[in-house]
């Protein structure tokens, strides 16, 4: 709608307001979107007019639009749902839930759980964030409040909350300063026209009957001001046609095309069950919200667009509690100094010598320095970029000649000359793939350091095999290529079987990009003619055809977290394009500007972070804000890179490797990847390995793998999907926060390594927390996912939670040493305690396991299972009551409806919480089962137990896949009923074991003891140990009260903390020793052990030291025995290829 009709709109509604049409006003303020009255929407809040209040602003604003949108109306919903418990009308609470609250599910589940969980509460109030609500009438107050500031920052209310200042009954001035003209215009003019009608033009020269009175005088049309050249009002063309719909060639490619998502909220606020508030802070790091069409402002100032604050994104598996989220608003001054280039890989790190041209590159999805190269002359490498090492160099060649058609044959005979299309690792990095230029793609195995093992070669293309990428329909991985035969082709990755044949391209197909949605897996493919198609894995043909700007070489990408879908191409002219797509609607929703005109070649573009964009052009690498089509920055890597350099991020984004000049590549890094990359200037190397580069000794797989992983986590809000680490004490938690820990130690070989011991209280900092509930000894231990408290277990069966706060000496609020936390209780002062009905505490086996949004526990004593509300303490239900007594819990890491029980009769039950039923029941051990442990990547349950041995699981099936007994230290007998602990590793490939003989490390697959350590024949036994946060870090108690750090790269000790650092003087009393040690969830060196006097001490270094010792190298440090290392990499769920 053009400008001018607008304002008549305005006119109109200043007409209706002077002549009280109340009603017409507000429809057509709500029918028209220009203007918004808070006033009226004021009114209807406090007089709790809910369904008028949600018409009006659909009038402006939907549900889903933006966070602030989705805010608004959450906050309205609430009270409404609120009010009705408030009133104890649980039927309408109900029908407010399902109808009005139930969208808000698919953005936080969580929460959703948390609200409905109100209707069993007698009170509403009896919830912690509740706790101060008042009145009707002033808890409508409090959440106005909160409205208008979210409204006013609501970009798609921007110039609505203003109307023009405006001349009284300026509309009829102007109707009377038109019909003056019009007489003015009249051939004869009469003194006193007759205006009896304004739906044609006025013209003294019809009929109108007698005469009328003076215009000047009519009491509808007011006072006539002097005629003066008034131009029509149609010249300025007010009423033009609006533009044609946008045709939507995407709309019906699946049957059911999924639902808009909502996009992240907390930059319009916390969404939660509390009180609204609105902190004054945005996170450093936030993240861009997920593709919404309404999202993109009808702006064409660059400016403005990048005004936008972008929020957080919020995982499925919260860390933070439900209502403590960190929100900003863009324009109201609490944005704090952010450079988003700052976060972007510019410095040049390492430079790397291919020696022939890198054509395709891709990092290992976790491993996050390992980097695969395929060149132009066929070559294959696989580079640790940490330590600058060339693992692997592969030259072609076709495996089996024989296998090959006539064709391939002959073609190898006339030109053997073959280059590397590409080149990229499956989701979990255990194979990569190679498409060549000449029909065939190979896929390797990887194994660690330099095992590369031939895995499948597939004659897959007459012609080129222009691109490939791993995917995984119906849970099968399966290869996808696409080649000069105009053809998509998609193989089984494990036998190389072909699965289906995609024809209905014209030209050759480019590239080719894999996608699921709503459960619907699709392959995007692009071909040399611009056409994109999109084919489901039915053989029945594409579902879309539509060009992509330049209409030649595209290739297509979504973002990490697969809502946002990108392509960049370039022309034959040379014309490049990187652009964003409206999926929905099959067209380009935003166009990124800054390239060469033209290209000196064929552009290559990379995504990272959810966030950021990257091409590779005019000599340099340039990059882009999704969210602004404006360049955000570029960087020629100190010169010498290519015209159009081939890039590719690293999966974390804190890496990015560039082809240069004299075929070599360069390693960019922010400074996490400085970090990260410094790890490898102070890890012990393993000197029996063969080096390419003299300069350079290679690194020990293992230790390059945990390395990576343990600054993997540096860009903590923008990683992709994160995996879940059970703990040893049942807790399943989100890896989405650690922090990393970077080793900087000095790598002066002439420097003698020494074991750290601390011996005083002045060496650390220890801190015993209060004890205002007495307790005999503490049995289990944990913090909660959140990191913001400590939750244990007595012996007594009673609970207990410390909590820290928000303050000037601790203002993340998050657990430290250096602050004391509260021992915290529900306003009711009830105490947490399981069920002890016929039960003997001196023998029972406590247990416990924490939901993972630290909202309920699951517990037990020897008694039945408890489950309790972590924020009102009560007892939500009990189940299982004994026999046999539950003695280990852990939930599954995909549902929190299904939880694996270990019994003292030696059984695990695989219990359904939802429909109360024992689904499976495992036998295999002989004594209490003692640990479980889910691994979400293998999909397995490993179990352990008092007969010292491990099992493994399928989750799936809950059949037994291995089993072992731990092989005891020599000299070493164990107590009848040892206990042996499980706990996976951050790659969720290894777990360690934990017994009072040894700790030991293993590989899950073949069961495999991989690295082990056993206390000398006459040191006190292990009571529990437990991996850091990172799982570079093995914590581990002794009955002689010492506490003891590893590497778990060499499970070698490099600190020692003895009693003396952290229990009084006056303590003589030798029974006094740890039972338990639990890791921070994100900071790597804090722990906290609970001791067998009831006491919990939390445990960080000082800040001058920043870590516990350094690790030591291969000739010192404790005897280490079983086979050397593998490479501990991580594997993890599908990511969004290329």
């Amino acid at each position: 709608m053009s400008s001018l009709s607008r304002e008549l709109v305005f006119l109109i509604l200043q007409f209706l307001d002077e002549e009280k049409f109340k009603e017409t006003v507000h429809k057509l303020e709500q029918e028209s979107g220009f203007f918004f009255n808070m006033k009226y929407f004021e009114d209807e809040v406090h007089n709790g007019n809910w369904d008028e209040v949600e018409k009006y602003l659909s009038g402006f604003t939907k549900v889903d639009d933006n966070r602030y949108s989705m805010k608004i109306f959450f906050e309205i919903r609430k009270q409404k749902y609120l009010e009705a418990l408030d009133k104890h009308d649980r039927a309408k609470g109900v029908d407010i839930l399902v109808k009005d609250l139930k969208v808000f599910a698919t953005f936080n589940e969580e929460l959703f759980k948390e609200i409905t969980q109100l209707l069993t509460l007698e009170n509403f109030r009896e919830n912690e964030q509740l706790s101060k609500y008042g009145d009707t009438k002033s808890a409508r107050a409090i959440m106005l409040v909160e409205l208008k500031k979210l409204i006013e920052a609501n970009p798609l209310f921007r110039d609505k909350l203003q109307f023009p200042s405006l001349k009284n009954s300026r509309l009829r001035t102007l109707i009377n300063q038109s019909l003056n003209w019009q007489h003015q215009l009249c051939k004869n003019p009469r003194p006193n026209p007759d205006i009896k009608t304004l739906f044609v033009d006025h013209s003294c020269g019809q009929s109108n009957g007698a005469r009328a009175p003076s215009p000047a005088n009519n009491p509808l049309l007011g006072s006539l001001p002097k005629a003066g050249g008034f131009p029509p009002l149609g010249a300025h063309g007010p009423f033009q046609p609006a533009p044609g719909a946008v045709p939507a060639p995407l709309a019906g490619w699946m049957s059911n095309p999924p639902p808009v998502t909502h996009p992240a909220v907390s930059g319009g606020g916390a969404i939660g069950l509390g009180g609204p508030s609105i902190p004054a802070a945005v996170l450093k790091h936030p993240r861009t919200p997920p593709t919404n069409p309404s999202l993109d402002y009808q702006s064409g100032d660059p400016d403005h667009i990048s005004k936008r604050t972008r929020p957080l994104g919020i995982s499925d598996e919260m860390t933070l509690p439900v209502n403590v989220l960190p929100v900003a608003f863009p324009g109201h001054g609490h944005v704090q100094a952010f450079n988003p280039a700052d976060d972007l890989p510019k410095a040049v790190a390492r430079t790397l010598n291919q020696g022939s041209s890198p054509m395709s590159m891709d990092f290992h999805p976790f491993q996050h320095t390992l980097l695969l190269v395929g060149t132009s002359v066929g070559e294959i490498a696989l580079w640790e970029v940490g330590s600058r090492d060339r693992l692997v160099l592969r030259n072609f060649r076709v495996w089996d000649l024989n296998a090959c058609s006539m064709p391939l044959q002959a073609a190898l005979v006339k030109d053997p000359s073959v280059s590397v299309n590409r080149i990229i690792w499956s989701p979990d990095g255990s194979l990569f793939g190679v498409a060549y230029s000449l029909y065939i793609i190979q896929i390797f195995s990887y194994h660690g350091g330099e095992d590369l093992r031939q895995h499948r070669e597939i004659e897959a293309h007459a012609g080129g095999v222009n691109d490939l990428a791993f995917s995984h329909p119906n849970k099968q991985l399966c290869v996808i290529t696409c080649g000069d035969d105009k053809t998509i082709k998609v193989w089984d990755a494990a036998t190389g079987a072909k699965l289906y044949t995609f024809e209905g391209h014209d030209a050759r197909v480019y590239s080719v990009c894999p996608h699921s949605k709503e459960n619907i897996q699709f392959i995007f493919s692009t071909a040399l003619d611009g056409k994109i198609k999109a084919w489901l894995y039915d053989n029945v043909g594409s579902r879309v055809d539509y060009e992509a700007p330049g209409r030649w070489c595209t290739t297509m990408a979504y973002s990490a977290d697969g809502t946002r879908l990108f392509s960049c191409g370039t022309s034959k002219e040379g014309e490049s394009s990187l652009v964003e797509w409206n999926e929905s609607e099959g067209a380009v929703k935003r166009t990124y500007q800054g390239f060469r005109k033209p290209s000196l070649s064929v552009v290559q573009f990379d995504t990272t972070k959810n966030r950021f964009l990257a091409a590779g052009d005019d000599y340099s690498v340039k990059f882009w804000d999704m969210d602004n089509i404006q360049l955000l920055t570029t960087t020629d890597a100190d010169g010498g890179l290519i015209a159009c350099p081939r890039i590719r991020f690293s999966k974390d984004g804190t890496l990015m490797a560039v082809s240069a000049n004299e075929n070599s590549i360069k390693i960019l890094a922010n400074s996490d990847g400085i970090r990260l990359l410094r790890t490898f200037e102070s890890i012990p190397f393993d000197a029996s390995r063969a080096a390419d580069s003299a300069s350079k000794p290679k690194i020990n797989p293992i230790t390059a793998a945990a390395a990576a992983a343990a600054a993997s986590s540096a860009g903590l809000s923008e990683r992709a999907p994160v995996l879940a680490s059970s703990g040893m004490n049942g807790d399943a938690r989100s890896l989405g926060d650690v922090k990393p820990r970077l080793a900087e130690e000095n790598n002066d070989k002439s420097k003698i390594w020494k074991l750290t011991e601390i011996n005083e209280p002045s060496q650390c900092r220890s801190l015993r927390l209060s004890e205002t509930i007495k307790v005999n000894k503490i049995s289990r231990l944990i913090y909660t996912n959140s990191g913001s408290a400590i939750l244990a277990l007595a012996s007594n069966a009673v609970h207990l939670l410390w909590k820290w706060q928000r303050s000037d000496r601790n203002s993340t609020g998050k657990a430290t040493a250096s602050v004391s936390p509260q021992l915290w209780q529900p306003s009711s002062g009830i105490l947490m305690m399981n069920d002890t009905t016929d039960v003997n505490l001196e023998e029972s086996v406590p247990c416990f396991a924490l939901s993972k949004n630290d909202s309920y526990v699951m517990s037990a004593s020897g008694g039945k299972i408890s489950l309790f509300n972590m924020m009102t303490f009560k007892m939500m239900t009990t189940f299982m009551p004994p026999p046999p007594a539950a003695t280990f819990l852990a939930f599954h890491p995909q549902d929190n409806n299904i939880i694996a029980i270990g019994m003292d009769d030696s059984t695990i039950q695989i219990y359904n919480v939802r429909v109360d039923e024992v689904k499976s029941k495992l036998k295999g051990h002989s004594k209490r089962i003692t640990g479980l442990a889910f691994s979400n990547v293998l999909n397995v349950l490993v179990s352990s137990g008092a007969d010292a041995q491990i099992c493994v699981w399928d989750s799936d099936s809950w059949e037994r896949q291995r089993s072992r007994f731990l092989p005891m230290p020599s000299g070493r007998t164990p107590i009848a009923l040892s206990d042996t602990r499980v706990q996976f590793h951050q790659d969720q490939m290894h777990f360690l074991v934990v017994h009072e003989t040894q700790i030991a490390i293993y590989e899950t697959t073949k069961l495999e003891c991989m690295k082990q350590w056993a206390p000398r024949e006459n040191a006190a036994p292990i009571s529990h140990a437990t991996f850091s946060c990172d799982s570079q870090l093995v914590y581990a108690c002794f009955l002689d009260a010492t506490v003891c750090v590893f590497s778990t790269l060499s499970l070698k000790l490099q600190c020692r903390i003895s009693p003396s650092a952290y229990l009084p003087s006056s303590v003589s009393n030798s029974n006094l020793h740890p039972l338990v040690v639990a890791a921070h969830p994100q900071e790597p060196c804090q722990f906290a052990i609970g001791l067998s006097d009831g006491g919990v001490h939390v445990f960080e270094p000082l800040e001058s030291q920043g870590k516990w010792g350094t690790h030591p190298p291969a000739e010192n440090g404790s005897s280490s025995s079983g086979p050397a290392a593998p490479s501990v990499g991580q594997s993890g769920s599908d990511q969004a290829p290329r």
